[in-house]
């Protein structure tokens, strides 16, 4: 993974540690407090300390406080549950009450993270020997996805007058840019993608308007900057997407690269000597069929079985990906996937492009708005930069398309610009001149004077 390694933490005595923290959960408040929201009875093998455990984080949960140990011992009606209190109580009698905070936290953590692997393993082998259950690979990834995710918030933020000093020392660092390849979209993006991702960047457009054309240029771009790009394809085979991404790196026409394979293989060995971690991996998916969670499997697959760390993540294209719980309403469903894609960015440390569907008023739009985006507006919210992409029939005839911000977290909200497609090799290069938001003619009237060198 793309993320640092970090020294694996001793062992922990299991069995001690459910005292411990049952004793800190029933007299200090503020520990109760950052764990109560992932803290469960079930991770507590010992009974005695689950049973007393359960009715102090109900009392929490409803109070908002630590119950005394006379609330406590109100709340257990059973003779059996009073003497599980008896017994948790004369436990607490062998403890050192003196600890590190920090020390403690990490150690609770790490406690209920092994429970909750545990308890998740348990679920599985349960659901699997039941043959009236369907339980689905998904749902099982997602179970231990959340097991392992176990985090317990220690870390305040930042004191913003008593931190100054730290917030000046971060106006000096400058951030890492993946270039497009493209000088007006880096301009618009403050040098191009974030290279220690974080960031969701999408590409909108109606059908058959050069979306996936656009993606597979970023995609050859950024490899031959000796980075590794992975493309995951929803729509097309990994053939095909190999033939155009042959045919815009090499700059061989699409319809000659059989004829011309040993020049594509000179091309491939020549990339490979000067670009030694440029790679490049296109994985093919069924449309509507996956979930963010088989990418992230894949990935991490991928990570492990090559040795690579992603620069990038193209996804063609969101629509196409299905919500790890499928609502049936499209807001709801599109911003959870895209809410996903967004974490995985944090997850591998890289940025995430897709692209999406503008709806049927977009046809005839010109410089479209994020109210054209199709299924719902749950896609642009989570989006920290959106762009879209539209030609009409004149401007097709000529190869141009035509690109506008429509959200930008990274700068400007607003800017368009032109670029012109090469049909022999799927290559998008950018014009000599940009489009301005004060254009008083069309998109294609302007490109055809532009071209022909007339005056706007």
């Amino acid at each position: 993974m793309a993320s640092k390694q970090t020294q694996k933490k001793p062992e922990l005595d299991m069995e001690f540690m459910e005292t411990i923290i049952a004793y800190n959960a029933m007299f200090n408040n503020s520990y109760l407090t950052s764990i109560i929201d992932i803290a469960s009875p079930i991770f507590f093998k010992d009974l005695d300390v689950r049973t007393v455990f359960k009715v102090v984080s109900n009392f929490y949960l409803a109070h908002g406080s630590v119950p005394s140990a006379t609330e406590v011992k109100a709340h257990l009606s059973k003779d059996s549950e009073r003497n599980s209190f008896k017994k948790v109580l004369a436990s607490f009698k062998t403890l050192d009450t003196k600890y590190n905070i920090d020390e403690l936290l990490s150690n609770t953590e790490q406690f209920f993270r092994e429970r909750a692997v545990y308890e998740a393993i348990q679920t599985t082998l349960k659901d699997y020997s039941d043959e009236d259950k369907e339980t689905t690979t998904t749902e099982t990834l997602d179970l231990f996805t959340k097991a392992c995710n176990i985090s317990l918030v220690d870390d305040l933020g930042r004191d913003y007058f008593n931190d100054i000093d730290d917030h000046i020392k971060d106006l000096n660092f400058v951030h890492q840019h993946l270039s497009t390849g493209y000088i007006w979209l880096d301009d618009m993006l403050a040098g191009g993608l974030l290279s220690d991702g974080r960031a969701l960047y999408v590409f909108s457009g109606v059908t058959n308007s050069g979306k996936s054309i656009i993606l597979g240029n970023l995609a050859s771009n950024i490899c031959q900057q000796d980075k590794t790009a992975i493309v995951i394809s929803l729509e097309m085979s990994e053939d095909m997407y190999s033939k155009r991404l042959s045919s815009q790196m090499s700059k061989i026409p699409f319809k000659d690269l059989r004829e011309n394979s040993p020049t594509l293989k000179e091309f491939a060995e020549a990339h490979k000597s000067e670009n030694p971690n440029g790679r490049l991996f296109i994985k093919e998916f069924p449309p509507k069929s996956v979930t963010v969670s088989h990418i992230r499997a894949y990935i991490e697959k991928l990570i492990q079985k090559k040795g690579i760390t992603p620069d990038v993540i193209i996804i063609d294209y969101v629509n196409l990906l299905s919500p790890t719980v499928v609502t049936g309403n499209s807001y709801t469903d599109i911003k959870a996937v895209t809410e996903q894609l967004r974490a995985l960015s944090y997850l591998f440390g890289c940025p995430i492009v897709t692209a999406t569907q503008l709806n049927r008023d977009a046809f005839n739009k010109v410089d479209p708005g994020l109210e054209s985006t199709s299924e719902s507006m749950g896609l642009s919210m989570t989006a920290d930069a959106q762009f879209a992409i539209w030609s009409d029939e004149n401007d097709k005839e000529l190869g141009i398309i035509n690109m506008g911000c429509q959200k930008n977290r990274f700068g400007k909200n607003f800017g368009r610009s032109a670029f012109r497609i090469d049909y022999d090799t799927l290559r998008i290069e950018t014009m000599n001149e940009d489009f301005t938001s004060s254009d008083n003619v069309s998109s294609a009237e302007s490109s055809i004077e532009k071209l022909l060198g007339g005056i706007e």
